[in-house]
């Protein structure tokens, strides 16, 4: 099972380089759009490419290499939207919603199989229907997200790259230096 899991760690290493790219040229609200629209694109395409182990992996592929666009976006907004002295703290929530949000979907996810289930020798096992229900959900909450970071006001998103690249700039509560 690891081995079939490594390609889609190469994935995300390699695009994380990209996001990193992107987030500098664009700043990290275009990363995090474009992840979150890569990581939809994988979970629709996921539904079509199921029937065969390449398929599935050809999809984590596409999924992973969203998740290395985007997984450096969401910090570098947050450090980049609050004092200097508060970024700890914040960051520290991110990880917080982070692990509500992967229990929440795991449970949804888990509702939606366990109801959609088929019969096979007596023993009731999540369908095919009920899988593609699952990534469908994720494709839509992906795209969702997609829409929300889009909604980031470009000014903070460049203040936050601003930030980052040039911290001497700015005083202990995150306001500009004149």
């Amino acid at each position: 099972m690891g081995l079939w899991m490594m390609p889609g760690g190469f994935c995300m290493m390699a695009l994380s380089v990209a996001g990193a790219k992107v987030s500098h040229a664009k700043g990290p609200k275009t990363t995090l759009a474009l992840g979150a629209i890569v990581i939809a694109i994988g979970y629709v395409s996921s539904t079509l490419l199921m029937g065969s182990a390449l398929g599935v992996l050809i999809a984590v592929c596409i999924i992973n290499g969203g998740v290395g666009l985007a997984y450096g976006a969401m910090p570098a907004l947050i450090m980049g939207s609050v004092p200097v002295s508060e970024t700890g703290s914040a960051n520290a929530f991110n990880t917080l919603m982070r692990s509500i949000g992967t229990s929440v979907s795991a449970a949804v996810v888990g509702v939606v199989l366990a109801q959609m289930t088929t019969d096979f020798g007596g023993i009731a096992l999540p369908s095919e229907a009920g899988f593609r229900t699952g990534l469908l959900i994720g494709a839509g909450v992906a795209a969702l997200a997609a829409v929300i970071a889009l909604c980031i006001p470009g000014r903070a998103s460049r203040d936050a790259e601003e930030h980052l690249e040039h911290p001497e700039r700015f005083d202990e509560e995150g306001a500009a230096i004149a």
